[in-house]
C-alpha cells in the first residue's frame, strides 16, 4: 500500500522541508511554506526508465555510445514559419513544450491557430482547455476561422480524463491548457501547487516520450514575467517559448530560452490581428519604420537574435537633473549596462554626465541583451547630450570594453548584410571585425578600435 507522507513545500521555488518554516530557505521569500500530503508508492524491484523517458519495466544495460543508432527527428510544420524557427525548424514528435507569457497576450489563440493548422495537414489535434468550456472553444475557433474535423476540444482538468481522452483518440499534437488548472486526483494539494504542476507535468512527459505525441502545455506567468510554480518546470520540458510583447501593442514575440532541438534564442515576430497572428516576415522594417529624421540621440544597431540579424533603433535622452542623485532608466536593455557605459564615457571620452539625468529605450518593445549593442548605447547616450543627431544611414555595432576599447563581435558579416538590405551605407564596427568576409555593394564599413574613434565618425567630433 501507498505511504502517507506529510511535507512543507515553497510554493515559489519548490524547497520541500518537513517541517513548516516562515522563511524559505531556497529562495529567501516568507510565508511561501505550504503543507502537502504525498502518497508514496513502494517501487518495484527490477524496474528501469531508459535514458530517453521511457519506462519499461526491464532493466536496461549501459552500452557503448559508438553502438547507438540514430535517427533524424521528424517535424510536423506549421504554417507560421516564424514560430517553426523559434521551435528549431517545427515541431518535433514526442517533444514537451512549454509556452508562457501575460494573461490575454494571445497564447490560447495562437495554439488554436497551430492545432487547426495541423488538423487541415490530416494531423489529428487534442486541445484540452481547462479553463474554458467547449463551447467558448468552440466561438473563438470561429472567430479565428480555425476549425476542422481532426481539432478535438476537450473541457476536462483531471489528469486521469485527460490520459483516457489521449488513448481514446491517438493524436499527434496535445494541447494543455494551462497546466496550473490541471490536478492529479491522487496528489492532495491544490491545483496550481508545486506537487501538482511537477506530477502532472511528469505524466505528460511521459506520454510524450512513450507514444511520440508532441505536447503543448501552457504555463502562467509571475508578475516578474518568469513562468509560475517551481523552477523544475522548466527543466523537465524539451523546449521553453515565452511569449512576449505589449498588451497595448499589436506586434508578438515568440522567444526561445531553452530548446533541446534547436539553438536557443530564436526568436519569431507576429501580428495581431481580427482574425488571429499573422507573421512578420522582415521584423526590421517594422522596428525602423517610425525612426524620426534628424533626431539626436537616435542610433541603429545590428542584432543578433538566435541565428537571426535584426536591426533595431536604440534612443536616448540625457538632460540635466534636478535631484541630488540622477536618475537612470532604461527600456528594453539591461539597467545596469547604463552606468557602466556612462562612466566609461566620462573617464576615456571625458563628457560630464554626472549631474545628468539618462532615460534610454529599444524601440518597439524588443529585448536586447548580447554585448554587441554596446557601441550603440555609447553613441546614442553622447548624441543626446551633445545635441548632435548621427546620420541616418549609419548602423553601429560593437562591444565597449571599461577601457575604452571596442571588442569584436559574431555574425558580423550577417549583420552587415542586413544593415546593406535596409539601406543603410556606413557601417561603424569593431576594427578588428574588418576582413575576411565580403562587404555588399554600395556600403562604407568604418572600422574603430576606440569608443573615441567612433564618436568622431558618428558625430563628427
Amino acid at each position: 500500500m501507498a505511504k502517507k507522507k506529510t511535507k512543507f513545500i515553497c510554493q515559489s521555488c519548490g524547497y520541500e522541508s518537513a517541517k513548516w518554516m516562515g522563511k524559505c530557505p531556497g529562495c529567501g521569500e516568507w510565508n511561501k511554506m505550504i503543507e502537502e500530503v504525498e502518497f508514496v508508492k513502494p517501487a518495484r524491484k527490477g524496474a528501469f526508465t531508459h535514458s530517453d523517458g521511457t519506462g519499461s519495466g526491464v532493466r536496461a544495460k549501459a552500452a557503448p555510445i559508438t553502438s547507438i543508432q540514430t535517427s533524424h527527428e521528424s517535424r510536423m510544420k506549421t504554417n507560421l514559419n516564424e514560430l517553426n524557427r523559434a521551435l528549431g525548424g517545427g515541431i518535433v514528435n514526442g517533444s514537451l513544450v512549454l509556452i508562457g507569457g501575460d494573461p490575454g497576450i494571445g497564447k490560447s489563440t495562437l495554439l488554436l491557430q497551430v492545432s487547426a493548422q495541423l488538423a487541415q495537414k490530416q494531423q489529428k489535434v487534442l486541445y484540452v482547455s481547462g479553463e474554458e468550456s467547449v463551447k467558448q472553444t468552440k466561438l473563438r475557433a470561429d472567430r479565428l476561422g480555425t476549425v476542422s474535423e481532426d481539432l478535438f476540444v476537450f473541457s476536462e482538468t483531471d489528469m486521469e480524463f485527460i490520459e483516457q481522452a489521449i488513448e481514446e483518440v491517438q493524436p499527434n499534437l496535445v494541447v494543455i491548457d494551462s497546466i496550473q488548472t490541471v490536478f492529479h486526483p491522487e496528489v492532495t494539494s491544490a491545483p496550481g501547487s508545486v506537487s501538482q504542476v511537477r506530477e502532472c507535468t511528469a505524466m505528460l512527459m511521459r506520454i510524450a516520450k512513450t507514444k511520440g505525441i508532441a505536447i503543448f502545455i501552457v504555463g502562467h506567468v509571475t508578475k516578474e514575467g518568469n513562468i509560475a510554480g517551481p523552477r523544475l518546470l522548466e527543466h523537465m520540458v524539451d523546449t521553453v517559448l515565452y511569449f512576449e510583447g505589449e498588451r497595448h501593442h499589436t506586434y508578438r514575440i515568440v522567444r526561445a530560452v531553452k530548446n533541446r532541438f534547436g539553438s536557443t534564442n530564436e526568436m519569431g515576430i507576429f501580428e495581431m490581428k481580427e482574425h488571429g497572428l499573422e507573421e512578420v516576415e522582415n521584423p526590421s522594417e517594422i522596428f525602423l519604420e517610425e525612426r524620426s529624421q534628424g533626431a539626436a540621440g537616435s542610433t541603429v544597431v545590428a542584432s543578433m537574435e538566435g541565428t537571426r540579424p535584426v536591426l533595431v533603433e536604440i534612443q536616448a535622452l540625457i538632460a540635466p537633473t534636478s535631484f541630488g542623485n540622477p536618475r537612470r532608466m532604461a527600456t528594453g536593455i539591461d539597467y545596469n549596462r547604463v552606468p557602466l557605459l556612462m562612466a566609461v564615457l566620462e573617464k576615456r571620452v571625458g563628457l560630464l554626465l554626472q549631474n545628468q539625468d539618462a532615460y534610454l529605450k529599444v524601440a518597439g518593445g524588443v529585448k536586447l541583451d548580447e554585448p554587441a549593442i554596446d557601441l550603440a548605447i555609447a553613441v546614442s547616450i553622447a548624441s543626446s547630450f551633445r545635441d548632435q543627431p548621427t546620420r541616418q544611414t549609419d548602423c553601429i555595432i560593437g562591444e565597449v570594453g571599461l577601457t575604452g576599447e571596442v571588442r569584436r563581435v559574431s555574425r558580423i558579416e550577417q549583420r552587415v548584410q542586413e544593415a546593406a538590405k535596409l539601406g543603410f551605407t556606413r557601417i561603424i564596427l569593431p576594427e578588428n571585425n574588418i576582413g575576411g568576409w565580403k562587404v555588399p555593394n554600395g556600403v562604407e564599413i568604418i572600422g574603430v578600435s576606440t569608443v573615441a574613434d567612433a564618436l568622431r565618425e558618428a558625430l563628427g567630433g
